[in-house]
């Protein structure tokens, strides 16, 4: 029968002897047999199998392994890759053998092929070490099972082994756009000899510099491949909106690129608070400010609800508004309201905003007059027009402006504007265009609220329309290194350019004490002085220029003494790496710090306070350390320090190491007790290790003393006792238990002697409170109790002596 299966089906009509070849079986299906004896009297019980048989081919050695590439190149190294055989030949492949074969400067084979790994290699990749620089070989691999190993791969080479390298190199697309809940794959692909280390930044639209590492968890995870760096973004979201730039390092320089992730989704609520532009007896003006996130998508439309306040239902108004104004018709005088407003966009209507109560009445004029506009940004065809509110609105918020010109030789006023101009927090301003250079105008303001158009200001002073230009601002400098004999010096442009291009800066500096100052003109905003005396002090400032001239000086602050740097040291743990680190036992335990300071610090790692483990490597570059220990082992958990030194101090990062196992064996004395005469109870203690993760379960097998194989006991065990079900009376048993944990079964615990299966019945105690009730002269009468304890049966009689 098939595992899944209760029927058994007979295989044979009749077989004479103690072997038979099962045909018509399923490949890949799991089996149970049994076996029946027959003579003349009949068909004998069955023998079953107990474990479970698959249905598969013999096996064989595997195909050769394919796709064998190089890596990376030294000047006495070879890092080979290559993909796993096709076909296995029916067994798991162990390992792999790796051969080489050197050829002489004449073309013709040195050596014969030999084996380069002096131990099994289990993955799909292998360095081959010790090579003669300078000379050529050719590599194939061989790859093993339990029947031995298949024949070699195709070859690769012959090469010069020799050192090779190649400075990183990114591609990564500018832009993605997607809907929020989609999961994004951002894909770059890398190049680099050796490989690169990778790190990903992201920074908000809004501030496109201040860019800070992606941390990883549940939703945002970093995957490095051969040759690609993912970062998957699971169920996006609005705030995974941003800048995303990947850094790639080698010890050949450095390489980045940048894509601007868009999430798209409903928008955010409008911003408050609502405000009452005007009030009257059937209508409100209600005016608000566009939500802060518009959900990456244009806002369409607002949806415009009201409800009067001692009331629950909202009550549709419109959805039509585009712009944040919007007048509400057909209100009923000394109703009191309340208004709410979302924003919607092709994704879907946003998050609500609420009005406070307003009651329907009228109650204000018209505005008084501004006071006289002043004009301000004037070019040669637009100048910036600028007013207060009038002292007086009315009664009623103002709603708008009307904006009037004339030229000066002229009599006629011109609205300026189509629509009302929309009020300020702080006064109003706007822009007017389409002037005639060299032409002068006056201006002229008028207020709007709901009663309508209040009497015009006083007219602006004159001004002409013409281009303004004077010399730049002072830029913003700073110093970002310096040595005994130079300074890097580097800045930001002037806020104002004086309305004219900026065309270069001129960087000034002078010893101190000194009143002449030297200075150099360049074209950017970065450059190295050099040539400067060890020892002395240094004052440093940069100027803009432009059309008009040379602008005012920005000046360093601090007076730079030239001596050599020195920076302490600093630790960063790789994005990878957190401060505590969970791993499986046989995993990889991996962590990764970059170090810096001035001068190059000197590390050192430690376990406990102690030396590491004999199987922990270190791996160095210019930028960092890294320790690896490969098959890790529970006995390799604990708290890892690194510490680097200089002549600036010193600095020390730590971090947790967790090693997750199987649980140990379960703790003795094993006790078994009989319970009835087909179950015995079995308590244990827990084990001393439990692996690092809780006992989820205890797994519980039997068997007979006079048989070999053991028989799982069908139950899920949490505590540290069970009775076992379903036994034979009169059979003798042992018993084994094993721990499980999260990663798996431990080893099992045996008891040390069989325990046979019987009743627990014992003989009652004593009946209780014996008594002489009434005597004559041939008869006593007695009284008495039943005993306490009945043995563990019904009392079936009482023997009287």
């Amino acid at each position: 029968r098939t595992i899944e299966g209760k029927a058994w089906t007979k295989v044979n009509p009749n077989c004479g002897s103690t072997s038979f070849v099962v045909p018509d079986l399923i490949s890949g299906q799991e089996y149970f047999f049994r076996v029946r004896a027959e003579n003349r009297f009949g068909v004998g019980p069955p023998a079953e199998t107990i474990q479970r048989t698959t249905a598969r081919d013999p096996i064989h050695p595997p195909d050769p392994p394919i796709k064998l590439k190089i890596g990376l190149v030294t000047k006495n190294t070879v890092s080979l890759t290559w993909k796993p055989p096709k076909n296995d030949g029916g067994a798991p492949v162990t390992h792999y053998n790796v051969e080489c074969l050197r050829w002489d400067r004449t073309g013709e084979v040195k050596e014969t092929w030999k084996q380069c790994n002096r131990r099994d290699v289990e993955e799909t990749k292998f360095t081959v070490e010790d090579l003669v620089e300078g000379g050529e070989y050719e590599f194939r691999v061989k790859a093993v099972n339990i029947a031995g190993p298949s024949r070699p791969s195709g070859t690769v080479g012959p090469l010069v082994v020799k050192d090779q390298t190649c400075p990183p190199s990114i591609e990564l697309k500018e832009f993605m756009e997607v809907e929020q809940g989609t999961d994004v794959n951002i894909v770059a692909k890398i190049k680099g000899v050796p490989f690169p280390t990778l790190t990903w930044l992201k920074a908000s639209p809004k501030k496109p510099d201040d860019k800070k590492p992606v941390l990883y968890d549940q939703h945002v995870n970093k995957i490095v491949g051969e040759d690609t760096c993912t970062l998957l973004i699971q169920q996006s979201r609005r705030s995974d909106t941003g800048l995303y730039t990947i850094t790639a390092v080698n010890n050949l320089g450095a390489a980045s690129k940048e894509m601007r992730l868009n999430v798209l989704g409903r928008p955010g609520p409008p911003v408050g608070p609502i405000k009452f532009e005007s009030i009257l007896a059937d209508q409100m003006t209600i005016s608000w400010l566009p939500p802060l996130d518009d959900g990456g998508s244009k806002i369409t439309n607002y949806v415009i609800e009201k409800k009067e306040a001692n009331r629950k239902t909202w009550v549709p108004v419109t959805n039509e508004p585009k712009e944040c104004l919007f007048t509400v018709p057909k209100l009923m005088e000394g109703h009191e309201y309340v208004f709410r407003i979302m924003a919607q966009n092709k994704y879907g209507i946003g998050e609500p905003l609420d009005s406070e109560p307003e009651t329907a009445r009228n109650l204000f004029t018209v505005p008084g007059p501004c006071d006289k506009p002043t004009v301000s940004s004037i070019t040669r065809d637009s100048m910036t027009v600028n007013w207060e509110e009038p002292e007086h609105d009315g009664g009623s918020p103002i709603t708008g402006y009307w904006l009037e010109r004339k030229e000066t030789t002229g009599k006629r006023w011109t609205r300026v504007n189509r629509d009302p101009i929309k009020p300020m927090t702080l006064g109003v301003s706007y822009k007017v265009t389409g002037l005639i250079e060299g032409s002068e105008y006056q201006f002229r303001v008028s207020a709007i609220n709901a009663a309508g158009v209040g009497p015009p200001s006083m007219p602006s002073d004159p001004a002409i329309a013409r281009d303004p230009i004077a010399p730049p601002g002072p830029p913003i400098p700073k110093v970002t290194d310096w040595t005994k004999s130079s300074v890097d010096l580097e800045w930001t442009p002037p806020l104002k350019d004086g309305g004219s291009r900026v065309t270069g800066y001129i960087v000034e500096y002078k010893e101190e004490g000194k009143e002449e100052w030297e200075r150099v003109e360049i074209r950017g905003t970065k450059f190295v002085v050099a040539g400067l005396k060890e020892g002395c002090f240094y004052k440093f400032r940069v100027r803009a220029v432009n059309a008009a001239g040379i602008g005012e000086p920005g000046e360093v602050t601090d007076i730079i003494e030239m001596k050599d740097r020195i920076v302490a040291p600093d630790i960063n743990l790789d994005a990878s790496v957190r401060d505590r680190i969970v791993v499986h036992a046989g995993g990889v335990i991996r962590i990764i710090a970059y170090v810096s300071g001035k001068p190059a610090p000197t590390v050192t790692w430690s376990r406990d306070d102690r030396a590491l483990p004999e199987e922990a490597r270190i791996e160095e570059t210019a930028i960092s350390s890294s320790l690896v220990i490969k098959n890790c082992k529970r006995s390799h958990q604990g708290i890892y320090t690194l510490l680097a030194k200089n002549a600036g101090g010193e600095r020390k990062k730590t971090i947790i190491v967790d090693v997750l196992d199987v649980p140990g064996p379960v703790g003795m004395p094993f006790l078994t007790e009989n319970l009835t005469n087909d179950s015995c109870k079995l308590t244990w203690f827990t084990p001393e290790d439990d692996g690092g993760s809780p006992i989820t379960n205890y797994i519980i097998e039997k068997r007979e003393s006079d048989h070999r194989a053991w028989t799982p006991v069908s139950c899920t065990v949490t505590r540290q006792n069970a009775a076992v079900q379903g036994l034979t009376e009169g059979k003798a048993y042992f018993f084994r238990i094993a721990a499980e944990n999260i990663i798996g079964m431990g080893p099992f615990t045996e008891t040390m002697k069989e325990i046979v299966i019987r009743d627990a019945i014992t003989v009652p105690d004593r009946p209780e409170d014996l008594e002489v009730k009434a005597v004559t002269k041939n008869s006593v009468t007695l009284t008495w109790n039943p005993p306490k304890y009945n043995g563990g049966s019904d009392i079936t009689m009482y023997v009287l002596e």
